[in-house]
C-alpha cells in the first residue's frame, strides 16, 4: 500500500508564484468595471463611523514618479484600513490643473515666438487640453497602483463650477477686509516674470559681489558727533539695489565706533573690518545709535539723500552693523521703511533690468547708460562708479533664493500685489488670521508630532501671503477697478455676477468677454469708468481653497468638512497644508483638517536624490512590470514613510522575499482549511490555546500601530509572529495531526479552526496593503468557517471583509514560556545531533523528563515520538534546564510507515492511531 494516498495532504489551487505583473492588471481592471468603490460605500453605509481622506492634488503635467507611488498608496492603504475596520470612507482623488509648468510645457510645444503671437484665450485653452491629457494619463497610472477612490468623479481645479468656487472664495476673503492691494517687496522671478510665494523658493549656492560702501555724512549727523568729516560703512552683497537706497539702518541696542580714518561701524566689528582692511584699528569714541537716528548721510552713485534709521532686524555679527536699505528691494527694508516714511524707489522691470524709473528720480548721475540693462549685469559698472567710496569688493558664496520652476536667482521687487494680511483683526472676537491659524494648529493632529512644530512656526514668522501672479494660465483675480477713485468693486451683486459667468463658461469669460458684459446690469451705464484688474491666484490658493469646492459643494461624494485628513509629503507644511490652513482659517476660523501626515522624500539605496543624470531613477512604471504593485505596496508599508524613503532594485528583491513568505503562509492556510465548513471550538488543546492567545496578543498590537498609521512597525510585529510562532511552531508541529488524522477528528478540526480563525484576522489586517493577494486568495477558499472569520457572508472576495478581534478565549494553564525555552534549548541539541549524523528527524527520539510538565501534548510540542518521566535506551543527548536534566535517547518503538513516529509495536506495523484511520476509510489493516 502507498500510504501517502492515505494521508489528508494540503490541497489548493492558489499558486505559489504570484505573477503578479501579469494577474495584478486584469484584477484591477475588473475593480473598475465594476465600480468597487460604490460598492465600498454601500456596504458601509449604516456604518457608525467615517474617514475621508482629503486628497492633495498632483499637478496634471508628466508621468508619475516614485513620490507619487508613495503618497498615493500611503493614501490608499489608510483609507482601507478605515474600511476594513468598518468605517465608511471617502476618497475622491484630484487635480490641481493651474500654473506655470503647464504654460512652459504649452511655450515648449510651441515656440515662444508662436505662443506670443495668440491671444490669451487660445493659450488658455492649449493649457487646458494639455492638463486634460495628463490627468488622463495619471489617472490611469494611479489604478495601476491598486490604489481605490471616486475616479469616475474627481476634482480637477480648472473645471468650470471648481474655478468659480475658488473665485467665490476669494470673494469671501476680500468681504472679510483681508485682501489688500499694495505696493511691496516680493520674491520676484525675472526668467518667469512672476511673483513668487514663499512655497516657491528655494535656497541654492549662489557666488555674489560682496561690497563694502563709505556713506559720507551731512551736516545734521556731523553735529551730533562733533566731527567734520565722518563715513557710515554700509555693506551689501546686492550692488543693484544701490541706486534704490533711502536710508542705512542702525541696531538700537548696539554700541557704533568712529575710527580713526573717519570711519562709522559697530564697535564690536573693529577689530574684524581692520583685519580686512576696511577700517582704521583705533576707535575716536563709541556712541549709541540713537543720536543718529533721522540723520542723513549721502548715496555716493546719486547725491540723493540717506536716512539714517533704527531696526531691531540689523545683525550685530555680520556685516559693519550699517546695513544700506532700499525699501523697494527687500522686506525688512520695507517695513523700517514704513516707520521712517522712507520713499520706495523700484527702477526693475519685469525683466530684471533697470527702467526709466532711473532717469526720472535721477537714481544715477548718469542715468541713461543703465537704463535696459539686466541688473545682475551692472555690477562692474558700479563699481567704476562709487570710486574711491568703495572701500572692499569680493567674491562669496552663500545660501540664495532661487526660483524652484526656473532655478534662477530671484530679486526682490516692489510691484503692486493682492496680498491676504495675516495680523489685522477681523473676527468677532478681534483676532488676527494668524492668531486663528495657530490656534488651529494646536487643535490639530500631527503624524508624526514634529510637524505641529513645523507648521506653527512658518505660520507664526510668515509675512502677508501674496496670492497674486503674472502669467496666462489661472483663475484670475478678476475684479473691477473704479478709474476714477482707484477704488476695487467688492459689491455682493458684482461679484456674484462674474461667478455666475464663471460657473456657466469658466475663467477664460474674464479674457474672451469686454467689460460691459462682465458687469452685473446695475453697473453697466458706468462701464466706461471701469477696468479689470489683470492678475491671477497664485496656484497655492486654488489647491488651498480645494476644501470647500470639494467638501463643501456637494458635487462629490468626498466626505464632510473639515476633513478627517490631509496627508502628503514633508515639504507641504510650507505649501498645501499651510495655503489650506490659511484660506480655510480666514473662510469659516477653523482648520479644514482634523489631522495632518507626512511622509518623506523617495531616495536611491545609498540615500541619494534620485536624478536622470545619475541614472538613479526608478519609475512606477519599472517596478511594476518587473515586480508588480503588491511589491511596491508592501515597499510603502514596511518603510519608515516619515523620514525619507530609500528604494531600489535590491531593496525591491527583499521586499519581494517578505512578499513570498506571506503568500507562502496565506496558501498553507488555503490548503489546510479546505472543506472546514463551522469553527470546532470545543477541542483545543493547550498549544491551541497558546497560539491563539499570541495571535490575539499580537494582532491587538499591530491593529494598535496601524491604528497610528505606524505600518512598518505593525508589520515587524506580524512578521515576527507568523515567522516565528505561527509558521515556525505551530504550522509545524501541526501537520502530523492534519496530514495522519481522520478527517472528522476533533484534534485536526480544532487546528483546523485555528487556522481559520488567525487566517481571517491575518487576511483582515493584510487587506489594506495587499489587496490584490487577499482577493486572489479569497478566490481559492474553500472553508465557509475561513469566510466567516473574514467577515465574509456573501460576494468572496476581498471588499467584503470585516476585521473584528479574534475572540477571548481560556488561557492555558500551562507556563509557555517555559516551554519555548525547554522547546529551544531540545532543538538546539537535535542540530547537534543531526550535524554529528546521529539522527535525521526529532521523530527518532523520546524524550526523559526529570519531573512531570502536566502538559499531555509535550510530544506533539517538540515533535518526538514520545515523552516519559522513566526511560531506558541510547542516550543521544542532554541538556540542562533551570537545574534539571533531560536527557534525549533513541526512540523505542518502531517506525510506523505512515506518520512515520516511532510508536508502532512491530517493524513494518502502522501505528495504533494510523491503524484506526485506516480502518475508518476502509482499508483492511
Amino acid at each position: 500500500m502507498d500510504y501517502k494516498d492515505t494521508l489528508e495532504l494540503p490541497a489548493t489551487s492558489f499558486p505559489m508564484r504570484g505573477n503578479l505583473p501579469q494577474n495584478e492588471p486584469k484584477a484591477y481592471q475588473q475593480w473598475k468595471e465594476g465600480k468597487v468603490y460604490a460598492r465600498m460605500l454601500k456596504n458601509r453605509q449604516n456604518a457608525k463611523e467615517t474617514f475621508n481622506l482629503h486628497d492633495g492634488p498632483p499637478y496634471a503635467n508628466g508621468h508619475l514618479h516614485i513620490g507619487h507611488a508613495l503618497n498615493k498608496i500611503l493614501k490608499d492603504i489608510i483609507n482601507k484600513y478605515h474600511y476594513f475596520q468598518g468605517k465608511r470612507f471617502f476618497y475622491t482623488p484630484g487635480w490641481d490643473c493651474h500654473g506655470l509648468p503647464i504654460e512652459q510645457q504649452v511655450e515648449k510645444k510651441l515656440g515662444k515666438e508662436k505662443k506670443d503671437s495668440l491671444s490669451k484665450v487660445k493659450i488658455r485653452e492649449l493649457c487646458r487640453k494639455h492638463a486634460q491629457e495628463f490627468v488622463g494619463i495619471q489617472s490611469a497610472e494611479f489604478l495601476e497602483l491598486g490604489v481605490v477612490g471616486d475616479f469616475d468623479n474627481p476634482y480637477k481645479t480648472m473645471d468650470f463650477a471648481f474655478e468659480a468656487d475658488i473665485y467665490k472664495t476669494l470673494c469671501k476673503i476680500a468681504k472679510k477686509g483681508l485682501l489688500k492691494e499694495r505696493s511691496k517687496p516680493v520674491y520676484w522671478s525675472w526668467a518667469c516674470q512672476t511673483a513668487l510665494a514663499e512655497a516657491e523658493v528655494e535656497y541654492e549656492e549662489k557666488e555674489s559681489d560682496s561690497i563694502y560702501v563709505a556713506f559720507a555724512l551731512q551736516k545734521d549727523a556731523l553735529e551730533v558727533l562733533g566731527v567734520k568729516e565722518a563715513y557710515c560703512v554700509i555693506w551689501t552683497t546686492t550692488p543693484w539695489t544701490l541706486p534704490a537706497n533711502s536710508g542705512i539702518a542702525l541696531n538700537p541696542n548696539e554700541e557704533y565706533a568712529l575710527t580713526s580714518d573717519n570711519k562709522i561701524i559697530l564697535a564690536s566689528s573693529v577689530q574684524k573690518l581692520f583685519e580686512e582692511g576696511i577700517v582704521e584699528a583705533k576707535i575716536i569714541k563709541t556712541f549709541k545709535a540713537q543720536i543718529l537716528e533721522n540723520k542723513h548721510a549721502i548715496n555716493p552713485l546719486n547725491g540723493r539723500d540717506s536716512k539714517i534709521v533704527l531696526g531691531e532686524h540689523v545683525a550685530a555679527n555680520e556685516g559693519s552693523g550699517c546695513v544700506h536699505t532700499a525699501p523697494g528691494h527687500g522686506e525688512d527694508d520695507y517695513f523700517v521703511g514704513l516707520k521712517y516714511n522712507l520713499p520706495v524707489l523700484m527702477p526693475v522691470d519685469d525683466r530684471g533690468c533697470y527702467d526709466e524709473t532711473l532717469t526720472r528720480e535721477k537714481l544715477f548721475f548718469n542715468p541713461e547708460e543703465f537704463v535696459g540693462q539686466f541688473v545682475f549685469d551692472t555690477h562692474k559698472r558700479i563699481f567704476e562708479l562709487l570710486g574711491d567710496s568703495l572701500l572692499k569688493h569680493r567674491k562669496i558664496k552663500h545660501s540664495y533664493p532661487h526660483c524652484w520652476r526656473s532655478h534662477k536667482p530671484i530679486i526682490f521687487r516692489a510691484t503692486k500685489q493682492w496680498f491676504i494680511v495675516l495680523d489685522e483683526p477681523f473676527s468677532k472676537e478681534g483676532k488676527t488670521l494668524r492668531q486663528i491659524a495657530l490656534e488651529a494648529i494646536n487643535q490639530t493632529i500631527f503624524y508624526p508630532e514634529h510637524g505641529k512644530n513645523r507648521l506653527y512656526t512658518m505660520i507664526e514668522n510668515r509675512p502677508d501671503w501674496c496670492i497674486s501672479r503674472q502669467r496666462d494660465w489661472g483663475v484670475p483675480i478678476a475684479f473691477f477697478r473704479d478709474k476714477r477713485s482707484g477704488e476695487v468693486l467688492l459689491e455682493d451683486e458684482a461679484l456674484d455676477f462674474i461667478a455666475s459667468i464663471f460657473e456657466k463658461e469658466g475663467c477664460d469669460s474674464w479674457w474672451s468677454k469686454n467689460v460691459e458684459e462682465l458687469l452685473a446690469p446695475k453697473y453697466r451705464e458706468n462701464a466706461k469708468y471701469y477696468e479689470k484688474i489683470h492678475h491671477i491666484l497664485d496656484v497655492w490658493f486654488d489647491s488651498g481653497s480645494t476644501w470647500s469646492a470639494v467638501l463643501e459643494s456637494k458635487r462629490y461624494e468626498s466626505g464632510n468638512y473639515p476633513a478627517s485628513m490631509y496627508l502628503e509629503g514633508s515639504d507641504q507644511h510650507r505649501g498645501w497644508f499651510h495655503s489650506s490652513l490659511l484660506v480655510s482659517c480666514a473662510v469659516n476660523e477653523k482648520a479644514p483638517y482634523k489631522s495632518i501626515l507626512t511622509h518623506g522624500f523617495t531616495m536611491d539605496e545609498r540615500g541619494e536624490k534620485m536624478s536622470k543624470s545619475k541614472g538613479n531613477v526608478i519609475a512606477p512604471k519599472d517596478v511594476l512590470k518587473e515586480f508588480g504593485s503588491e511589491i511596491l505596496r508592501l515597499w510603502v508599508a514596511m518603510s519608515d514613510y516619515q523620514n525619507d524613503q530609500r528604494i531600489s532594485i535590491n531593496i525591491l528583491k527583499q521586499v519581494g522575499e517578505n512578499y513570498r513568505k506571506i503568500r507562502n503562509t496565506i496558501r498553507f492556510l488555503l490548503a489546510n482549511t479546505n472543506g472546514l465548513e463551522t469553527l470546532e471550538m470545543e477541542s483545543f488543546n493547550a498549544i491551541d490555546l497558546w497560539i491563539l492567545q499570541r495571535a490575539k496578543e499580537t494582532f491587538e498590537v499591530v491593529n494598535e500601530y496601524f491604528k497610528a498609521y505606524e505600518f512598518s512597525k505593525g508589520l515587524q510585529e506580524l512578521n515576527f509572529f507568523l515567522t516565528s510562532e505561527f509558521s515556525g511552531i505551530y504550522l509545524d508541529l501541526c501537520k502530523d495531526s492534519l496530514y495522519c488524522n481522520a478527517p472528522t477528528s476533533k484534534e485536526r478540526k480544532a487546528i483546523q479552526s485555528v487556522m481559520a480563525l488567525i487566517g481571517g484576522r491575518l487576511f483582515g489586517l493584510l487587506a489594506p496593503i495587499l489587496t490584490y493577494t487577499i482577493d486572489e486568495a479569497l478566490s481559492y477558499a474553500q472553508s465557509k468557517a475561513l469566510l466567516e472569520s473574514c467577515g465574509i457572508s456573501v460576494n468572496k472576495d476581498v471588499f467584503e471583509i470585516l476585521y473584528t478581534p479574534l475572540p477571548t478565549l481560556k488561557i492555558p494553564k500551562q507556563d509557555f514560556t517555559y516551554l519555548l525555552a525547554l522547546r529551544s534549548a531540545f532543538l538546539e541539541q537535535i542540530d547537534s545531533l543531526k550535524k554529528d549524523s546521529k539522527i535525521k528527524s526529532t521523530l527518532e527520539v523520546d524524550l526523559v523528563l526529570p519531573r512531570s510538565l502536566d502538559f499531555v501534548e509535550l510530544n506533539t510540542w517538540l515533535m518526538v515520538s514520545s515523552v516519559t518521566q522513566k526511560g531506558e535506551g541510547e542516550v543521544l543527548g542532554s541538556f540542562m534546564l533551570e537545574g534539571e536534566e533531560y536527557l534525549l535517547i533513541k526512540a523505542r518503538g518502531h517506525k510506523c510507515p505512515r506518520c512515520w513516529q516511532y510508536t508502532a509495536n512491530n517493524e513494518g506495523d502502522v501505528c495504533l492511531r494510523c491503524r484506526e484511520v485506516l480502518k475508518h476509510k476502509g482499508f483492511d489493516v
